[in-house]
């Protein structure tokens, strides 16, 4: 058992050690405190399926109308809530948009808070609604535009969720990584 200990810190102090000297001599580059350290993203479903249909329907249209700046504004008319009004702020913005009373940058101008909800939604949704590429039936790849995101997890194979790596296996023990070393220690 004390060779096992033993062991085990000198393993311990060897993983110090290579980390220090690994990272140690990488210089840290220094960044502004311009960014978003956190966001509630608390859209609701109603509010994302609008605006995102809204920019799928308005594609092909003189004036597209992108779904991130219409969230971004029903978060800024709601207090970075969105209720039962959401829907209609997102109504309201894009009828004026489409009219062409309004554009984003005037957008970012009038309201002070625009920029941050547009910034934090386009780090959570940019790159999920845009053009793909489908193949059909003949072979041939057909552009699409829509929701591009989806589950990573493939149909047919569900997901479970474990405390612990151990109680798929059916071990006792809480923590598979000591019980693995403690029984290598002990051969």
């Amino acid at each position: 058992m004390m060779t096992c200990l033993i062991l085990m810190t000198l393993m311990l102090a060897a993983g110090i050690l290579l980390y220090e000297s690994r990272f140690q001599k990488q210089e840290v580059s220094q960044t502004n405190d311009n960014f978003i350290k956190w966001v509630d993203f608390n859209a609701s479903k109603e509010a994302l399926k609008k605006a995102c249909l809204m920019d799928v329907e308005s594609y092909q249209a003189e004036i597209h109308l992108n779904w991130i700046t219409l969230l971004a504004y029903a978060a800024v008319r709601g207090g970075g809530e969105f209720n039962s009004k959401s829907t209609t702020y997102i109504d309201d913005i894009a009828t004026q948009i489409t009219a062409g009373e309004i554009t984003e940058e005037q957008l970012k101008d009038k309201y002070k808070y625009f920029s941050y909800y547009y910034e934090a939604y386009s780090a959570v949704l940019g790159g999920m609604l845009g053009e793909y590429e489908v193949e059909d039936e003949r072979g041939i790849y057909q552009k699409k535009y829509g929701l591009k995101a989806f589950s990573p997890i493939a149909k047919g194979f569900s997901y479970q969720d474990y405390d612990d790596v151990s109680d798929i296996i059916g071990l006792n023990q809480k923590n598979l990584c000591i019980s693995i070393f403690f029984s290598l220690c002990s051969i």
